[in-house]
């Protein structure tokens, strides 16, 4: 409405402006050597109003014919262009959808089009990805690794195709050069953290660590807790060799992860050998209100070396009363009092759990019988009972069962993955069992099994088996499994092959029985 009225006044104050000048005619003479021009002063006006028009037309027309080259230059390539971007946009389409044939037309198409383009670069790796041409692959995010807008996600392609291949230090150096151009970039900064710890690099490790801190990339309390967790494991690999810098580094640890089993076992250990005996002993109470563990446990009953069995069973016991209702206190206070020759106290410790007794309780039964009233019969028989109990908890990660702590998962890599659970491994009436160093894919739960073991009925005076045959040690190193590019469709790869390792079986056969029903 606004731009009418605008219009309209303007059409009106012309129309004034022309009624002015007819209103007063005036005359106008031009003089030129021997010519003579007298007219009014409006039909000189618009004389040379059309001089000018005229004169602007010829212009317009003489400059569209000088410009003619350039203008159907840049006609054709904005057509290549929009050409070359619909074969990009159509090339990813296909990527995402799995159609290689596809993808590698279009992928043709856009090279002769945009040859100079990032997107065609990255369509082009994308597409010998895809089909398994890993020469040009690496060829073409090599080229987007030397170009500064495309730097990072050509890293990180050759990143996943080293790691495909199994070239574990390309793929590291990738990551390490994708972390220095981009301290924030989230799989550079992971890949960095897992390969130093992978190499047993805890210092490099906590160093980058703290960059990813730096960076916001964690929070403070998952900062303190990846701090602990690689902390302690520095601290384990030091206590033999540096026992000073060992103990300030459990004790830090301890201090940011009160709830981390391994860090307070190991802190508590180092203030009993310095007599803090009452700072250790309030550190692991505090960690056992959040965490039975039996390591928490043993660690407790030998803050004094020198105490006798029975100081053991009484420290224990206090120990227990504090989760009275968890198995793992009653284990303990098993455990101390068969030491102690306190047998009515073991079989009233474990007898709220005889029910459905779990393998430890099983073996645990099995020894007091053994060792309070010589009943082999009846030893033999909760030995049996073991070998179909339910199982315990084991230090578990992504189908990894181990018999001890460890920082990181060996199959994914992942760090502080270890969690003290019953293993997912229960197939066939619970003959699974977990076993130390077992690996198995990250994508399966690991399934393992006694050897030769099948429900008997008790027998008295029978001889137990044999023990078993030590199977041979492999290992592996355990590749970061990584997301593929986006959009690019590439064949699952089979990562390395699971490791499988069992402790020798030592002479005694009724310890080899206890030795493999508890999984190594």
């Amino acid at each position: 409405m606004i731009r009418v009225v605008i219009f309209l006044l303007v059409v009106g104050a012309l129309a004034l402006g022309v009624n002015w000048f007819a209103d007063r005619p005036g005359e106008v003479a031009v003089t030129w050597q021997n010519w003579r021009v007298e007219t009014s002063f409006m039909v000189a006006l618009i004389a040379v109003a059309a001089v000018c028009v005229a004169f602007t037309v010829l212009w317009t027309f003489l400059r569209a014919i000088i410009r003619s080259p350039h203008s159907m230059r840049q006609f054709w390539l904005r057509r290549r262009g929009r050409q070359g971007y619909a074969a990009i946009s159509q090339g990813l389409i296909a990527i995402g959808a799995g159609d290689a044939r596809a993808a590698r037309k279009h992928a043709e198409t856009a090279k002769r089009l945009a040859p100079g383009e990032p997107l065609t670069l990255l369509l082009g790796a994308q597409t010998a990805q895809m089909s398994g041409d890993r020469v040009e692959a690496e060829r073409g995010f090599r080229a987007m690794a030397e170009r500064p807008e495309t730097k990072l996600i050509g890293l990180r392609g050759l990143f996943i195709e080293a790691q495909r291949h199994g070239d574990a230090m390309a793929a590291r150096l990738y990551a390490e050069e994708a972390a220095r151009s981009a301290p924030a970039l989230t799989w550079a900064a992971d890949a960095v953290l897992q390969f130093r710890c992978m190499a047993g690099d805890w210092d490099g490790a906590l160093e980058a660590l703290s960059a990813n801190r730096r960076a916001r990339m964690l929070d403070r309390a998952v900062y303190l807790r990846q701090r602990a967790v690689l902390m302690t494991a520095q601290a384990l690999s030091l206590q033999d060799s540096d026992r000073d810098r060992s103990r300030a580094l459990a004790l830090e640890a301890a201090k940011d992860a009160p709830d981390l089993v391994p860090a307070v076992a190991i802190a508590a250990r180092f203030l009993a050998e310095s007599g803090e005996f009452r700072k250790g002993a309030r550190m692991i109470e505090k960690a056992w209100r959040a965490n039975p563990h039996p390591d928490l446990a043993d660690a407790y009953a030998n803050l004094r070396l020198g105490d006798s069995a029975r100081d053991r069973l009484a420290r224990v016991r206090s120990l227990a009363q504090r989760t009275p209702e968890h198995i793992e206190g009653a284990l303990a206070v098993a455990r101390a009092a068969i030491a102690a020759r306190e047998f009515p106290l073991a079989r009233e410790s474990l007898a709220p759990h005889l029910a459905q007794p779990s393998r430890r309780v099983a073996l645990l039964m099995a020894e007091i019988e053994s060792a309070d009233r010589g009943d082999e019969g009846r030893a033999r028989e909760w030995m049996t009972r073991a070998l179909t109990a339910r199982p315990d908890p084991a230090w578990t990660a992504d189908g990894f069962v181990s018999g001890h702590w460890l920082p990181m998962s060996p199959v994914s890599g992942r760090l502080d993955a270890f969690e003290w659970k019953v293993p997912l491994a229960e197939i066939a009436g619970n003959e699974a069992v977990p076993a130390e160093d077992v690996a198995a894919p990250s994508d399966t739960p690991a399934v393992i099994e006694v050897a030769g073991a099948q429900p008997a009925a008790p027998v008295e005076n029978a001889e137990p088996p044999p023990p078993a045959p030590e199977a041979p040690r492999t290992k592996s190193t355990p590749r970061i499994v990584e997301p593929v590019v986006p959009l690019a469709h590439i064949p699952d790869d089979p990562g390395p092959e699971p490791d499988s390792e069992r402790e020798p079986v030592p002479e005694s056969a009724d310890n080899g029985w206890k030795r493999r029903l508890l999984g190594g």
